[in-house]
Protein backbone atom coordinates (compact mmCIF):
# COMPACT_ATOMS: atom_id res chain seq x y z
CA UNK A 1 0.00 0.00 0.00
CA UNK A 2 2.43 2.61 1.06
CA UNK A 3 4.86 1.32 -1.50
CA UNK A 4 7.89 0.46 1.33
CA UNK A 5 10.93 -1.46 0.58
CA UNK A 6 10.38 -4.75 1.22
CA UNK A 7 13.28 -6.77 3.11
CA UNK A 8 13.05 -10.64 3.47
CA UNK A 9 14.41 -10.09 7.15
CA UNK A 10 11.31 -8.40 8.16
CA UNK A 11 8.95 -10.81 7.30
CA UNK A 12 8.80 -12.21 11.00
CA UNK A 13 6.08 -14.69 10.43
CA UNK A 14 7.86 -16.82 7.99
CA UNK A 15 7.74 -16.12 4.28
CA UNK A 16 5.33 -18.53 2.70
CA UNK A 17 7.20 -17.19 -0.38
CA UNK A 18 10.43 -17.18 -0.12
CA UNK A 19 10.36 -13.31 -0.05
CA UNK A 20 9.15 -11.13 2.27
CA UNK A 21 6.60 -8.42 1.09
CA UNK A 22 5.96 -6.64 4.53
CA UNK A 23 5.94 -2.86 4.86
CA UNK A 24 9.07 -2.24 5.81
CA UNK A 25 9.19 -1.67 10.03
CA UNK A 26 11.27 1.74 10.05
CA UNK A 27 9.33 4.50 9.04
CA UNK A 28 10.32 5.93 5.59
CA UNK A 29 7.71 9.15 5.20
CA UNK A 30 9.05 11.99 3.81
CA UNK A 31 8.43 15.72 6.14
CA UNK A 32 8.06 17.55 2.50
CA UNK A 33 8.86 20.82 3.91
CA UNK A 34 12.15 19.62 4.29
CA UNK A 35 12.49 20.85 0.74
CA UNK A 36 12.70 24.78 0.41
CA UNK A 37 9.77 25.70 -1.63
CA UNK A 38 7.29 22.63 -0.33
CA UNK A 39 7.03 24.75 3.11
CA UNK A 40 5.78 27.85 1.33
CA UNK A 41 3.42 25.49 -0.39
CA UNK A 42 2.15 23.75 3.25
CA UNK A 43 1.94 26.88 4.72
CA UNK A 44 1.41 30.23 3.29
CA UNK A 45 -0.52 28.95 0.78
CA UNK A 46 -2.62 26.71 2.42
CA UNK A 47 -5.45 28.62 2.81
CA UNK A 48 -5.29 29.64 -1.35
CA UNK A 49 -4.72 26.76 -2.92
CA UNK A 50 -8.33 25.48 -0.16
CA UNK A 51 -10.07 28.00 -1.70
CA UNK A 52 -9.09 27.62 -5.04
CA UNK A 53 -9.85 23.52 -4.97
CA UNK A 54 -13.05 24.26 -3.34
CA UNK A 55 -14.60 26.89 -5.67
CA UNK A 56 -13.53 24.78 -9.20
CA UNK A 57 -15.08 21.78 -7.05
CA UNK A 58 -18.50 23.92 -6.27
CA UNK A 59 -18.55 25.20 -9.78
CA UNK A 60 -18.10 21.51 -11.12
CA UNK A 61 -20.52 19.99 -8.79
CA UNK A 62 -23.35 22.99 -9.61
CA UNK A 63 -22.67 22.07 -13.83
CA UNK A 64 -23.02 18.28 -12.65
CA UNK A 65 -25.59 18.62 -9.85
CA UNK A 66 -28.33 16.15 -11.37
CA UNK A 67 -31.96 15.83 -9.32
CA UNK A 68 -30.84 14.01 -6.24
CA UNK A 69 -33.86 11.80 -6.43
CA UNK A 70 -32.93 10.50 -9.74
CA UNK A 71 -28.95 9.75 -8.48
CA UNK A 72 -30.63 7.98 -5.88
CA UNK A 73 -32.99 6.00 -8.13
CA UNK A 74 -29.85 5.10 -10.66
CA UNK A 75 -27.33 4.11 -8.50
CA UNK A 76 -27.51 0.99 -5.45
CA UNK A 77 -28.12 1.80 -1.48
CA UNK A 78 -24.71 2.79 0.06
CA UNK A 79 -23.81 -0.20 2.18
CA UNK A 80 -22.12 1.59 5.62
CA UNK A 81 -20.83 -1.49 6.20
CA UNK A 82 -18.58 -1.59 3.19
CA UNK A 83 -15.42 0.08 3.75
CA UNK A 84 -13.37 0.80 0.81
CA UNK A 85 -9.76 2.29 0.38
CA UNK A 86 -9.07 5.36 -1.51
CA UNK A 87 -5.67 7.12 -2.54
CA UNK A 88 -5.30 10.93 -3.65
CA UNK A 89 -2.03 10.34 -4.16
CA UNK A 90 -1.99 10.87 -8.51
CA UNK A 91 -1.07 13.93 -9.99
CA UNK A 92 -0.57 15.00 -13.58
CA UNK A 93 1.18 18.56 -15.79
CA UNK A 94 -2.65 20.21 -16.05
CA UNK A 95 -3.29 20.07 -12.42
CA UNK A 96 -0.13 19.79 -10.60
CA UNK A 97 2.64 20.40 -12.90
CA UNK A 98 4.19 17.46 -13.00
CA UNK A 99 3.00 13.28 -12.98
CA UNK A 100 2.80 12.28 -9.31
CA UNK A 101 2.60 8.20 -8.85
CA UNK A 102 1.87 7.65 -12.17
CA UNK A 103 6.31 7.53 -12.92
CA UNK A 104 6.80 5.62 -9.91
CA UNK A 105 10.22 4.38 -9.72
CA UNK A 106 11.37 0.86 -10.32
CA UNK A 107 12.29 -0.40 -6.85
CA UNK A 108 15.14 -2.52 -6.45
CA UNK A 109 15.42 -5.79 -5.04
CA UNK A 110 17.44 -5.71 -1.60
CA UNK A 111 19.75 -8.26 -3.10
CA UNK A 112 22.32 -6.81 -5.44
CA UNK A 113 22.90 -10.17 -7.25
CA UNK A 114 18.88 -10.63 -8.22
CA UNK A 115 18.35 -6.91 -8.54
CA UNK A 116 20.97 -6.57 -11.57
CA UNK A 117 18.63 -9.00 -13.73
CA UNK A 118 15.89 -6.25 -13.86
CA UNK A 119 14.86 -3.35 -15.21
CA UNK A 120 15.84 -0.13 -12.98
CA UNK A 121 15.03 4.02 -13.71
CA UNK A 122 11.12 4.82 -13.54
CA UNK A 123 7.91 5.12 -15.44
CA UNK A 124 6.95 7.61 -17.98
CA UNK A 125 3.51 8.92 -18.00
CA UNK A 126 0.93 8.77 -19.97
CA UNK A 127 1.59 5.60 -22.25
CA UNK A 128 3.99 4.20 -19.09
CA UNK A 129 2.59 4.33 -16.18
CA UNK A 130 3.47 2.41 -13.04
CA UNK A 131 0.46 0.20 -12.90
CA UNK A 132 -0.15 -3.51 -14.66
CA UNK A 133 -3.58 -2.08 -15.65
CA UNK A 134 -4.40 1.28 -17.23
CA UNK A 135 -7.05 3.22 -16.13
CA UNK A 136 -10.26 4.34 -17.87
CA UNK A 137 -10.05 7.97 -16.75
CA UNK A 138 -6.06 7.75 -18.18
CA UNK A 139 -3.00 8.74 -16.01
CA UNK A 140 -5.44 11.18 -13.93
CA UNK A 141 -5.11 14.02 -11.21
CA UNK A 142 -7.04 13.30 -7.65
CA UNK A 143 -7.37 16.98 -7.69
CA UNK A 144 -9.61 17.30 -11.09
CA UNK A 145 -13.59 17.58 -9.69
CA UNK A 146 -14.12 15.67 -12.73
CA UNK A 147 -11.96 12.89 -11.28
CA UNK A 148 -13.49 13.05 -7.70
CA UNK A 149 -16.58 12.69 -9.13
CA UNK A 150 -16.46 9.67 -11.52
CA UNK A 151 -15.05 7.91 -8.85
CA UNK A 152 -17.58 9.01 -6.32
CA UNK A 153 -20.57 7.84 -8.62
CA UNK A 154 -18.15 4.28 -9.48
CA UNK A 155 -17.71 3.93 -5.63
CA UNK A 156 -21.93 4.35 -5.31
CA UNK A 157 -22.44 2.06 -7.71
CA UNK A 158 -20.89 -0.57 -6.59
CA UNK A 159 -22.85 -0.13 -3.00
CA UNK A 160 -20.11 0.66 -0.70
CA UNK A 161 -20.58 3.31 1.80
CA UNK A 162 -17.74 4.33 3.55
CA UNK A 163 -14.66 5.52 1.57
CA UNK A 164 -11.45 4.78 3.82
CA UNK A 165 -9.53 8.01 2.69
CA UNK A 166 -5.31 7.48 2.88
CA UNK A 167 -4.63 10.56 5.06
CA UNK A 168 -1.21 12.07 6.11
CA UNK A 169 -0.47 14.88 8.36
CA UNK A 170 -0.68 18.79 6.80
CA UNK A 171 2.66 19.02 4.84
CA UNK A 172 3.69 15.26 4.93
CA UNK A 173 3.44 12.46 2.38
CA UNK A 174 4.46 9.14 1.36
CA UNK A 175 8.10 9.34 -0.41
CA UNK A 176 6.72 8.88 -3.84
CA UNK A 177 3.87 12.17 -3.31
CA UNK A 178 3.03 15.22 -2.51
CA UNK A 179 0.51 16.51 0.35
CA UNK A 180 -2.90 15.75 0.13
CA UNK A 181 -4.76 17.31 3.22
CA UNK A 182 -5.86 20.31 1.19
CA UNK A 183 -8.33 18.38 -0.70
CA UNK A 184 -9.95 16.60 2.29
CA UNK A 185 -12.80 19.05 2.23
CA UNK A 186 -13.27 18.39 -2.07
CA UNK A 187 -13.22 14.56 -0.99
CA UNK A 188 -16.23 14.87 1.71
CA UNK A 189 -18.04 17.54 -0.19
CA UNK A 190 -18.34 15.06 -3.36
CA UNK A 191 -18.86 11.80 -1.02
CA UNK A 192 -21.49 13.71 0.72
CA UNK A 193 -23.53 14.42 -2.70
CA UNK A 194 -23.42 10.57 -3.38
CA UNK A 195 -24.50 9.71 0.46
CA UNK A 196 -20.94 8.51 1.18
CA UNK A 197 -19.47 9.05 4.07
CA UNK A 198 -15.55 8.97 4.59
CA UNK A 199 -13.50 8.21 7.28
CA UNK A 200 -9.54 8.03 7.59
CA UNK A 201 -6.68 5.75 7.18
CA UNK A 202 -4.02 7.27 9.07
CA UNK A 203 -0.59 6.33 7.20
CA UNK A 204 2.95 5.54 9.32
CA UNK A 205 3.94 9.38 9.05
CA UNK A 206 7.06 10.69 10.07
CA UNK A 207 7.28 10.46 14.26
CA UNK A 208 3.90 9.07 14.63
CA UNK A 209 3.55 8.15 18.30
CA UNK A 210 0.88 8.82 21.37
CA UNK A 211 1.00 12.09 21.55
CA UNK A 212 1.22 12.57 17.47
CA UNK A 213 -1.84 11.25 16.82
CA UNK A 214 -3.64 12.74 19.41
CA UNK A 215 -3.05 15.85 17.41
CA UNK A 216 -3.74 14.65 14.53
CA UNK A 217 -7.29 12.90 15.68
CA UNK A 218 -7.90 16.29 17.52
CA UNK A 219 -7.15 18.02 13.98
CA UNK A 220 -9.12 15.34 11.91
CA UNK A 221 -12.24 15.87 14.28
CA UNK A 222 -11.67 19.78 14.64
CA UNK A 223 -11.80 20.34 11.05
CA UNK A 224 -13.82 17.64 9.81
CA UNK A 225 -16.11 15.98 12.32
CA UNK A 226 -18.86 18.73 11.49
CA UNK A 227 -19.27 17.88 7.97
CA UNK A 228 -22.34 15.57 7.22
CA UNK A 229 -19.77 13.12 4.96
CA UNK A 230 -17.70 12.74 8.08
CA UNK A 231 -18.48 8.75 9.22
CA UNK A 232 -19.57 8.02 12.62
CA UNK A 233 -19.91 4.58 13.42
CA UNK A 234 -22.78 3.21 15.87
CA UNK A 235 -21.74 0.73 18.77
CA UNK A 236 -23.56 -1.67 20.50
CA UNK A 237 -23.87 0.43 23.27
CA UNK A 238 -25.04 3.16 21.37
CA UNK A 239 -22.60 5.40 20.52
CA UNK A 240 -21.88 7.29 17.96
CA UNK A 241 -18.03 7.41 16.92
CA UNK A 242 -15.87 8.48 14.33
CA UNK A 243 -13.19 5.24 13.12
CA UNK A 244 -9.71 5.48 12.35
CA UNK A 245 -7.84 2.90 10.33
CA UNK A 246 -4.41 2.70 11.05
CA UNK A 247 -1.84 1.53 9.11
CA UNK A 248 1.58 0.00 10.11
CA UNK A 249 0.22 -0.05 13.75
CA UNK A 250 2.51 -3.02 14.86
CA UNK A 251 5.68 -0.74 13.94
CA UNK A 252 4.84 1.49 17.44
CA UNK A 253 5.17 -0.46 20.50
CA UNK A 254 1.98 -1.44 22.62
CA UNK A 255 3.31 0.21 25.40
CA UNK A 256 2.85 3.94 22.97
CA UNK A 257 -0.40 2.66 21.81
CA UNK A 258 -1.51 1.87 25.35
CA UNK A 259 -0.64 5.96 26.63
CA UNK A 260 -3.43 7.21 23.71
CA UNK A 261 -5.78 4.11 23.84
CA UNK A 262 -6.16 3.34 27.30
CA UNK A 263 -8.50 4.89 30.11
CA UNK A 264 -5.23 5.25 32.36
CA UNK A 265 -2.88 6.51 29.64
CA UNK A 266 -0.74 9.87 30.18
CA UNK A 267 -2.47 10.92 26.43
CA UNK A 268 -5.61 9.34 27.11
CA UNK A 269 -7.74 9.86 24.38
CA UNK A 270 -10.66 7.98 26.04
CA UNK A 271 -13.90 9.64 27.55
CA UNK A 272 -13.01 12.84 25.46
CA UNK A 273 -14.15 14.61 22.69
CA UNK A 274 -11.76 13.02 20.88
CA UNK A 275 -12.63 9.67 21.40
CA UNK A 276 -13.02 7.08 18.80
CA UNK A 277 -13.09 3.45 17.07
CA UNK A 278 -9.07 2.63 16.25
CA UNK A 279 -8.72 0.03 13.86
CA UNK A 280 -4.83 -1.86 13.76
CA UNK A 281 -3.30 -3.87 10.99
CA UNK A 282 -2.95 -7.56 12.03
CA UNK A 283 -0.05 -8.90 10.18
CA UNK A 284 1.27 -11.31 12.32
CA UNK A 285 -1.02 -13.69 13.89
CA UNK A 286 1.03 -12.35 17.35
CA UNK A 287 -0.21 -8.98 16.36
CA UNK A 288 -3.73 -9.89 17.67
CA UNK A 289 -1.90 -9.64 21.51
CA UNK A 290 -0.45 -6.64 20.93
CA UNK A 291 -3.36 -4.75 19.69
CA UNK A 292 -5.90 -5.83 22.25
CA UNK A 293 -2.81 -4.97 24.86
CA UNK A 294 -2.41 -1.39 23.34
CA UNK A 295 -6.07 -0.77 23.36
CA UNK A 296 -7.18 -0.66 19.98
CA UNK A 297 -10.79 -1.46 19.16
CA UNK A 298 -10.62 -3.59 16.13
CA UNK A 299 -7.85 -5.01 13.41
CA UNK A 300 -8.40 -5.27 9.92
CA UNK A 301 -6.06 -7.28 7.54
CA UNK A 302 -5.71 -4.83 4.27
CA UNK A 303 -3.74 -6.76 2.27
CA UNK A 304 -5.07 -8.71 -0.77
CA UNK A 305 -2.98 -11.77 -1.10
CA UNK A 306 -4.32 -14.81 0.28
CA UNK A 307 -1.41 -16.60 1.56
CA UNK A 308 0.57 -13.49 2.10
CA UNK A 309 0.77 -12.98 5.69
CA UNK A 310 -1.39 -14.63 8.64
CA UNK A 311 -4.09 -12.12 8.25
CA UNK A 312 -4.57 -11.94 4.75
CA UNK A 313 -4.92 -15.30 4.73
CA UNK A 314 -8.43 -16.42 4.79
CA UNK A 315 -8.28 -19.42 6.85
CA UNK A 316 -7.23 -17.65 9.33
CA UNK A 317 -9.99 -15.49 9.51
CA UNK A 318 -12.07 -17.72 11.44
CA UNK A 319 -9.63 -17.85 15.00
CA UNK A 320 -9.14 -14.20 14.24
CA UNK A 321 -13.00 -13.21 14.56
CA UNK A 322 -12.87 -16.05 17.80
CA UNK A 323 -10.23 -13.54 19.19
CA UNK A 324 -11.89 -10.61 18.68
CA UNK A 325 -15.23 -11.69 19.80
CA UNK A 326 -14.05 -12.71 23.08
CA UNK A 327 -11.94 -9.56 23.56
CA UNK A 328 -14.55 -7.45 22.35
CA UNK A 329 -12.95 -6.04 19.50
CA UNK A 330 -14.38 -5.61 15.93
CA UNK A 331 -13.10 -7.97 13.22
CA UNK A 332 -12.53 -6.06 9.66
CA UNK A 333 -11.24 -8.62 6.99
CA UNK A 334 -10.35 -6.92 4.05
CA UNK A 335 -11.02 -8.59 0.51
CA UNK A 336 -9.41 -7.61 -2.89
CA UNK A 337 -9.97 -8.80 -6.09
CA UNK A 338 -6.21 -9.81 -6.75
CA UNK A 339 -2.34 -8.56 -6.74
CA UNK A 340 -0.29 -7.64 -9.03
CA UNK A 341 3.00 -4.86 -8.39
CA UNK A 342 5.73 -5.96 -10.70
CA UNK A 343 5.40 -2.80 -12.62
CA UNK A 344 6.99 -1.29 -9.96
CA UNK A 345 8.22 -4.36 -7.81
CA UNK A 346 9.70 -6.39 -11.34
CA UNK A 347 11.18 -9.17 -9.05
CA UNK A 348 8.06 -9.96 -7.54
CA UNK A 349 5.97 -12.18 -9.54
CA UNK A 350 5.27 -15.02 -6.84
CA UNK A 351 3.00 -12.74 -4.83
CA UNK A 352 0.98 -11.46 -7.98
CA UNK A 353 -2.61 -13.67 -7.41
CA UNK A 354 -4.42 -13.76 -10.62
CA UNK A 355 -8.53 -12.06 -10.94
CA UNK A 356 -9.93 -15.46 -12.87
CA UNK A 357 -12.01 -13.13 -14.25
CA UNK A 358 -13.30 -11.71 -11.04
CA UNK A 359 -13.65 -15.74 -9.18
CA UNK A 360 -10.70 -14.57 -6.71
CA UNK A 361 -12.61 -11.60 -5.58
CA UNK A 362 -15.74 -13.65 -4.83
CA UNK A 363 -13.65 -16.32 -3.27
CA UNK A 364 -12.19 -13.95 -0.90
CA UNK A 365 -15.97 -12.41 -0.27
CA UNK A 366 -17.60 -15.81 0.39
CA UNK A 367 -14.89 -16.32 2.75
CA UNK A 368 -15.27 -12.76 4.56
CA UNK A 369 -18.98 -13.76 4.94
CA UNK A 370 -18.52 -16.89 7.04
CA UNK A 371 -17.11 -15.35 9.43
CA UNK A 372 -20.49 -12.57 10.17
CA UNK A 373 -18.06 -9.81 10.30
CA UNK A 374 -19.69 -6.51 11.25
CA UNK A 375 -17.79 -4.55 8.84
CA UNK A 376 -15.98 -5.49 5.45
CA UNK A 377 -13.47 -3.48 3.84
CA UNK A 378 -12.08 -3.56 0.66
CA UNK A 379 -8.84 -3.13 -1.12
CA UNK A 380 -8.90 -1.45 -3.10
CA UNK A 381 -10.45 1.43 -4.65
CA UNK A 382 -7.80 2.81 -6.59
CA UNK A 383 -4.41 1.08 -5.70
CA UNK A 384 -3.06 0.88 -9.23
CA UNK A 385 0.51 0.34 -8.44
CA UNK A 386 0.03 -2.73 -6.97
CA UNK A 387 -3.42 -3.93 -8.56
CA UNK A 388 -5.96 -4.20 -6.08
CA UNK A 389 -7.62 -1.73 -7.96
CA UNK A 390 -11.70 -2.45 -8.69
CA UNK A 391 -11.42 1.33 -10.46
CA UNK A 392 -12.44 0.92 -13.99
CA UNK A 393 -9.63 -0.23 -16.38
CA UNK A 394 -9.52 -0.46 -19.97
CA UNK A 395 -7.36 -2.57 -22.90
CA UNK A 396 -4.03 -0.70 -23.66
CA UNK A 397 -1.06 -1.61 -25.54
CA UNK A 398 1.89 0.99 -26.26
CA UNK A 399 4.77 0.48 -28.09
CA UNK A 400 6.67 -1.27 -25.16
CA UNK A 401 3.91 -2.32 -22.50
CA UNK A 402 0.43 -4.17 -22.99
CA UNK A 403 -1.48 -3.89 -20.01
CA UNK A 404 -3.83 -6.31 -17.98
CA UNK A 405 -7.48 -5.71 -18.30
CA UNK A 406 -10.65 -7.02 -17.40
CA UNK A 407 -11.74 -8.80 -20.24
CA UNK A 408 -14.05 -10.81 -21.37
CA UNK A 409 -16.14 -8.58 -19.36
CA UNK A 410 -16.54 -4.78 -18.88
CA UNK A 411 -14.55 -2.40 -17.21
CA UNK A 412 -16.77 -1.98 -14.82
CA UNK A 413 -17.14 -5.79 -14.01
CA UNK A 414 -15.37 -5.28 -10.45
CA UNK A 415 -17.95 -2.44 -9.76
CA UNK A 416 -20.84 -4.80 -10.46
CA UNK A 417 -19.63 -7.51 -8.36
CA UNK A 418 -18.64 -5.77 -5.71
CA UNK A 419 -22.47 -4.40 -5.31
CA UNK A 420 -23.77 -8.44 -5.82
CA UNK A 421 -21.75 -9.13 -2.42
CA UNK A 422 -22.77 -5.84 -0.70
CA UNK A 423 -26.41 -7.08 -1.46
CA UNK A 424 -25.80 -10.01 -0.71
CA UNK A 425 -23.82 -9.48 2.58
CA UNK A 426 -27.11 -7.46 3.63
CA UNK A 427 -29.33 -10.14 3.71
CA UNK A 428 -26.80 -12.23 5.17
CA UNK A 429 -26.98 -9.80 7.81
CA UNK A 430 -30.54 -9.79 8.45
CA UNK A 431 -30.33 -13.53 9.03
CA UNK A 432 -27.58 -13.02 11.63
CA UNK A 433 -29.45 -10.42 13.47
CA UNK A 434 -32.68 -13.02 13.49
Amino acid sequence: MALKTLRPDRAGFGDPFGLGLLPELQQRTVLLDSKQNSLNRAQGDTVTRVSNLHSIAINTMKASMSPVKKLEEELSSPNYNFHIFYYTWYGNPQFDGKYIHWNHPLLPHWDPKIANNYPKGRHNPPEDIGANFYPELGSYSSKDPTVIEAHMKQMRSASTGVIVLSWYPPGMADENGEPTDDLVPVVLDYAHKYNLKVTFHIEPYKDRDDRSMYHNVKYIIDRYGSHPAFYRHKTSTGRLLPMFYVYDSYVTIPEIWANLLTVSGSQSIRNTPYDALFIALLVEERHKHDIHRSGFDGMYTYFATNGFSYGSSHHNWASLKAFCDSNNLMFIPSVGPGYIDTSIRPWNNHNTRNRVNGKYYETAFSAALLVRPEIISITSFNEWHEGTQIEKAVPKRTGQVVYLDYKPHKPNVYLELTQKWSEKYRKEQEQWLM
